[in-house]
This record gives C-alpha cells, sequence and structure tokens, in this order.
C-alpha cells in the first residue's frame, strides 16, 4: 500500500527516536519534483540513502515518488501556510522558482511567490537551503534571467544559511531540438555558431545540490556550476547527430526573425528571452567570477544528449 503523507499538522511525538530527536530532522525538503532539475536532485538524495518530502502542488503527480518512499506536501509556491508546513521539520530545503519562458512585465508571478516563499523560510527555519539560481544572476541588464536574480535579492537577507546554486544553460534544453533533429535539422540562436558558451548537465545540478545540502555555512554563499568543458551551436548539432545516428543540419536563424517565430509559437512577451540569448551571444551574460567559488561537472554535451535521445526521442 502507498501512502501519501500530506504535511497539515504538527508532528506526534511517536515519530522521535530514543533520544527525542524528529526522525524528519533527517529528511531533505525538495520543490520542483515535477521538472528534470527537482527531480535530478530527489533522485541524488534517494541515492545516498537519504530521505525525502517532495512539495508538490497536485498530489496524482507524486504518486511514483510516494512509490519510491517519499513523504509528500501538497503546496503551490504563493500559498505561505502550505509551504511554511512543506519546509518545516527538515534538515535541509531546496528550492526551486518555477521558470516562466514569457513572463508579463514586472515579472509579477516571480514578485509574489518570491514573497510568499520568502516568508515560509523565514516562519519554518530550515537549517539550510539551497536555492537554484543561474549564471547571469549577478547581471543588471534586461533579460529572461532576472527573474533569478530577484529571487536571489529576496532570499538573500533571510536569516538562515542559504546557497544560491548558479547554474550554467542546460545541456537539456537541447530537448527543443528534437523533434527536428530527428528529421535531420536544427535551428541555432546561440551565434555565431562556433561561439562556445558554459553549459551543465542535469544530473550535474542534482548531484551538486544533494552536496551542498550535506555541507555547513554561515549567511549567503554563491556557487557557480558548469560542466568540463563550453561548448556551441556547432557542438550541440554534433551531438545531436551522434546520438541520432544521422545528420542533423544546423540552421542559424537569424535574429531578425526571432520575435515573430516565437510570437507564432506563442509567446505574447519574447524580447525577455530574445535580451537572454543576446547576452549569451555577446558574452555579457557569464559568470560573475571574482573570487566566487566555482565547480565543474563530469558530464560531457555528448553524454548528456545521447541520454536525452534515448529518454525522450
Amino acid at each position: 500500500m502507498i501512502v501519501i503523507l500530506i504535511v497539515e499538522m504538527p508532528l506526534h511525538p511517536a515519530f522521535g527516536d530514543a533520544a527525542g530527536t524528529d526522525w524528519r530532522k533527517r529528511m531533505f525538503a525538495v520543490m520542483g519534483v515535477t521538472g528534470q532539475v527537482g527531480k535530478a536532485v530527489a533522485n541524488a538524495l534517494l541515492g545516498a540513502g537519504k530521505k525525502v518530502r517532495v512539495v508538490v502542488r497536485d498530489a496524482a503527480k507524486a504518486v511514483d515518488w510516494a512509490q519510491k518512499g517519499c513523504e509528500v506536501a501538497l503546496a503551490h509556491n504563493t500559498d505561505v501556510d502550505a509551504m511554511t508546513h512543506a519546509l518545516s521539520g527538515v534538515e535541509g530545503a531546496f528550492i526551486l522558482m518555477p521558470p516562466n519562458y514569457d513572463p508579463a512585465p514586472g515579472f509579477p508571478d516571480t514578485v509574489a511567490a518570491n514573497q510568499a516563499v520568502r516568508k515560509a523560510l523565514n516562519d519554518a527555519k530550515p537549517p539550510k537551503v539551497v536555492v537554484l539560481s543561474t549564471v547571469g544572476a549577478h547581471v543588471s541588464r534586461e533579460n529572461l534571467l532576472n527573474n533569478l536574480k530577484m529571487s536571489e535579492e529576496a532570499f538573500r537577507t533571510l536569516d538562515l544559511p542559504v546557497a544560491f546554486l548558479r547554474a550554467a544553460w542546460f545541456m537539456e534544453n537541447s530537448s527543443w531540438d528534437l523533434s527536428d533533429a530527428k528529421q535531420g535539422r536544427m535551428n541555432g540562436f546561440l551565434q555565431p555558431a562556433d561561439h562556445p558558451i558554459p553549459m551543465i548537465a542535469v544530473q550535474d545540478i542534482g548531484a551538486t545540490v544533494a552536496d551542498l545540502l550535506h555541507e555547513q555555512w554561515q549567511g549567503p554563499r554563491v556557487v557557480e556550476l558548469e560542466g568540463p568543458a563550453r561548448y556551441s551551436a556547432t557542438e550541440i548539432a554534433i551531438a545531436l547527430s551522434l546520438a541520432f545516428g544521422h545528420s542533423v543540419r544546423l540552421n542559424m536563424v537569424p535574429r531578425s526573425e526571432w520575435e515573430s517565430l516565437f510570437r507564432s509559437q506563442g509567446a505574447t512577451n519574447p524580447m525577455p528571452r530574445i535580451q537572454m540569448i543576446d547576452g549569451f551571444n555577446e558574452g555579457w551574460i557569464d559568470f560573475e567570477g571574482n573570487g566566487i567559488e566555482h565547480r565543474k561537472g563530469p558530464t560531457s554535451l555528448n553524454d548528456a544528449i545521447k541520454q536525452l535521445v534515448v529518454e525522450r526521442a
């Protein structure tokens, strides 16, 4: 029998061990498990033999996690009370603010979610927190990644040990190219075609978050994360060619066509996304450096895309 335990009540004393320590103190709360990063984090913790509480909005999407032995907490990221329950009584928490690739001006959804999650963290006071951030979170120029800059600013002043993991461009963003790559083509937006940018595999993000959750530090902390090398659009096309076993031709889409293309795909406010790609292409979106802790994951682009094709193509 699978039991989904919804965290909505104070803990019963029976949950304490012989020394009077609450067993949930050995558990980690993980947001975003219905997406690729949260899933990688939860699996990394489970693989290390840790207990995990997954934080989801829909219980139906948590059945697989319950089968793995996870506790389940139902909470929307703007529901302060539910989020406080979900983040209470744990050894550490992973915070993933949901991505929005077509935000309204001013990122109002991000503002509301940041306020609620900050209040929940302040009330729940987990002993340590890891927040997924992004390369370029320090950049003030307008672009899509400003949403995570705003999250860093919202959580940085918490009286908690908070680590912001600034992850590079996801190698798995190539999932957008799989359908075309099956047909032997791929649209390129990272330009020039041979311009390399920092990238990281999602499984390496999960492993790094799990490592951070087992470390000790005080106050706010920033950790930059990229893969073993930097990669270009040409190298993505080569990796897709190797994974599919046929040539994938790279079609560089002129910047003048981006807005109309993104709008045809359903975007109503494509400019932040365009500005973000400009930032990578022009080099003003990169890691901050200046002595900030920098780590590298081991997974290569070829290996990440090979796995992506196996799982999704």
